[in-house]
């Protein structure tokens, strides 16, 4: 297997041998308040679970189902709230951008540029983002093939950026569902960078809701468990402390007192598979 180049992200490293890291938080800032109580309970329960947690959320959801659907805050609204998690919490932060000239302002206040499934292929997009110099984290589309990232990542590095995490969320299967493979996640390290599994997003119901995506959040711990076996290098999870009023993806979250033992569980495996792995070689 093709080693993989680790990325930096803040005090710790994802890939390359490092401890499972975690992407966490909720789906989309719904206010500053909630941002910020979500942001310092994930981070008390991560420093208890002893591992290492970006905080994630979206300023703006602009790919939602409904146009009725709420979509966030906004640019300069978000990343202020963003801004104010990252300083009164310490940790590291990710959001999406979905527009080219949104990538210099995230990047001015975020650790880790995401990119949607559904805009890997933007070349623009691709290219305003690694112009940044920060991590670009990049959600495979539903619609490709692990071999296919290796064109969305030349056209990040192609930019002299080399700090690329690759992100598994399922892929299309018929209508209003998704499947994981488990060898997509060899596959894509075989790319040579740090490979995150999307949990939440794989367990989505695409549309399946009458203008919402609905979802199968009880087998978030299983699915979870099985991509970390396969070898993953982090695991992104949106949680809520109460799921069913979630303003985004409300069908998919964890409930934010199931995440401790979750990510210990998680980890356990982790090192499992990794004491497996060193055995055979």
């Amino acid at each position: 297997m093709s080693p993989v180049t680790p990325v930096s992200i803040g005090s710790f490293s994802i890939g390359g041998g490092h401890p499972l890291a975690f992407i966490v938080g909720p789906c989309v800032i719904e206010s500053p308040a909630h941002a910020l109580d979500m942001a310092l309970a994930i981070r008390d329960i991560a420093a208890r679970a002893a591992v290492s947690v970006i905080f994630k959320a979206s300023y703006d959801k602009a790919n939602r189902t409904s146009r009725a659907s709420f979509r966030g805050p906004g640019l300069d609204s978000g990343l202020k709230t963003l801004a104010d998690v990252r300083a009164r919490t310490g940790l590291p932060v990710l959001t999406d951008v979905h527009e080219p000239s949104h990538a210099a302002p995230a990047a001015a206040v975020v650790d880790v540029l995401q990119i949607p499934a559904f805009l890997s292929r933007q070349t623009d997009l691709l290219v305003a983002a690694a112009r940044t110099g920060k991590p670009v984290n990049v959600k495979k589309g539903q619609f490709l093939a692990p071999k296919d990232m290796r064109h969305v990542i030349e056209k990040i590095t192609g930019e002299g950026n080399q700090s690329v995490i690759v992100t598994e969320r399922g892929v299309s299967f018929g209508y209003n569902n998704l499947v994981v493979d488990m060898r997509a996640f060899p596959m894509l390290r075989e790319l040579g960078y740090p490979v995150v599994f999307d949990v939440t997003h794989s367990l989505q119901l695409p549309g399946a809701g009458d203008g919402v995506t609905a979802g199968l959040p009880e087998y978030i711990e299983p699915l979870a468990c099985a991509g970390v076996a396969a070898g993953v290098d982090a695991v992104f999870m949106e949680v809520h402390e109460n799921p069913s009023t979630a303003k985004s993806d409300a069908a998919n979250a964890l409930r934010l007192d199931a995440l401790e033992g979750l990510m210990r569980k998680l980890t356990r495996i982790h090192l499992a598979a990794r004491d497996v792995a060193g055995a055979g070689t």
